[in-house]
């Protein structure tokens, strides 16, 4: 069966193209980036799978009425196998929202226009999303067809689900699902999101940090330029509070981990917003934001402790008050390095791309610390060029092709 599977896959080039350039011309950006959200593209892929004969289809639209329709749609695509649903499922999980192309000028050609180009590693496939996630998408959608085109079973039943909202917390996809169709889920599935690896296909991730996103308000008193005895500088309480809050947590959660690329806790100010329009004048209010990303052995609750020590030190220091919001907050429990599905993938990999993948951490958040959370085992690999985010974003077709066969042997083999 895995010989007709993989020469079957091997001849599927076309049809990679073809639902690359698809997809990528029906951008599906979230509404918080300007975006209409997801519904073009779902509806698209919906069609295009019952036409090629992937016909058990399931909506689940979460309510956005920012978006198109007012939904953010979220698909799941079932494919019978031999064994019962209740034994475990496969679940191969990737989203259809994409980031914004950034700035046009950095792009060779239209973002939302696929071209195909020949050279070194091999023919790429170059637009928005191609690779972050639709090499994902693509690639089950190949596995599945591997089947379904051949009259096939797999072992265990296939379910791939095309969720909403990933790029900008899932709290229309993965997250929603979570938490409004606790059922779909069962602690023996077995998942794999193929949104995060390397070029070698070498890294199976298994742990992610603890994401904390804050955002500071410092309220302060504003006065002329001139004068500032008759005010509160809250720019200057501000800029000494992130100063502080980056070398202070730094040195707090010190740790290391070498599972993790960097391999240590990061706080790192980021976004700051505008305050006054001219320059004599001091701000009374000031905004700026934090990007933190916490090894998981620190709980979250020390972390935000740390902050609120720190915090008020700049209050009395400064004669200001500050809050703060979270826009924020996942901590995720690891899937556990002997898990079935680490096994079992790290077999495949091994098999069709002959290298020696290892379990790491990864400081990204990804669709996997939701089920985690609720016990459920998942890693997340790909084999990536890692041009996601970037213009002239790109995916090599050799590993569309490649990523499509280890997950047909993951659907043929994951019996335990």
């Amino acid at each position: 069966m895995k010989e007709k599977l993989f020469s079957w896959l091997e001849n599927s080039s076309e049809i990679a193209v073809e639902l690359e350039t698809e997809l990528t011309k029906r951008p599906a950006v979230s509404p918080e980036s300007d975006g209409e959200g997801e519904l073009d593209k779902c509806v698209f892929l919906e069609k295009w799978l019952h036409t090629h004969g992937i016909t058990k289809l399931n909506r689940y639209d979460a309510s956005d009425s920012r978006a198109k329709g007012g939904i953010r749609p979220n698909l799941i695509a079932t494919i019978n196998g031999t064994l019962n649903e209740s034994d475990g499922c496969l679940w191969i999980m990737s989203h259809l929202d994409v980031v914004p192309p950034g700035e046009e000028k950095l792009w060779d050609n239209d973002p939302w226009t696929v071209v195909k180009k020949d050279g070194k590693p091999g023919a790429r496939i170059i637009g928005r999303g191609v690779e972050d996630n639709q090499q994902g998408i693509v690639s089950s959608v190949l596995a599945a067809l591997a089947f379904t085109e051949q009259g096939l079973k797999p072992l265990r039943t296939i379910k791939l689900l095309f969720a909403a909202d990933e790029e900008v917390g899932s709290a229309y996809g993965i997250d929603w699902l979570v938490k409004n169709h606790p059922d779909l889920f069962k602690k023996n599935d077995m998942v794999l999101i193929p949104d995060g690896g390397d070029p070698d296909g070498e890294y199976i991730e298994v742990s992610e940090k603890t994401i904390i996103w804050a955002k500071f308000t410092v309220h302060g008193e504003q006065t002329h330029g001139s004068m500032p005895d008759l005010g509160n500088n809250a720019f200057l309480a501000g800029s000494d509070l992130a100063v502080k809050l980056h070398f202070g947590l730094s040195h707090k959660f010190n740790e290391r981990d070498k599972m993790f690329d960097p391999d240590y806790s990061t706080f790192e100010p980021t976004k700051k917003e505008a305050n006054v329009p001219n320059i004599n004048t001091i701000p009374g209010e000031d905004v700026f934001y934090m990007d933190m990303r916490v090894l998981p052995r620190y709980s979250s609750d020390s972390v935000l402790a740390e902050i609120d020590k720190i915090k008020a030190e700049i209050e009395e220091k400064y004669r200001v008050t500050i809050d703060y919001t979270l826009p924020q907050l996942m901590q995720s429990k690891p899937t556990d390095e002997n898990a079935p599905i680490v096994k079992n993938i790290e077999k495949a990999i091994t098999e069709v791309y002959g290298v020696n993948p290892r379990p790491v951490g990864i400081g990204g958040g990804t669709m996997a610390a939701y089920l985690r959370n609720i016990g459920i085992d998942c890693v997340v690999w790909t084999k990536t060029q890692k041009t996601l985010h970037q213009p002239n974003e790109y995916a090599l077709l050799d590993n569309i092709i490649g990523d499509a066969k280890v997950m047909a042997l993951l659907a043929l083999n994951s019996d335990k």
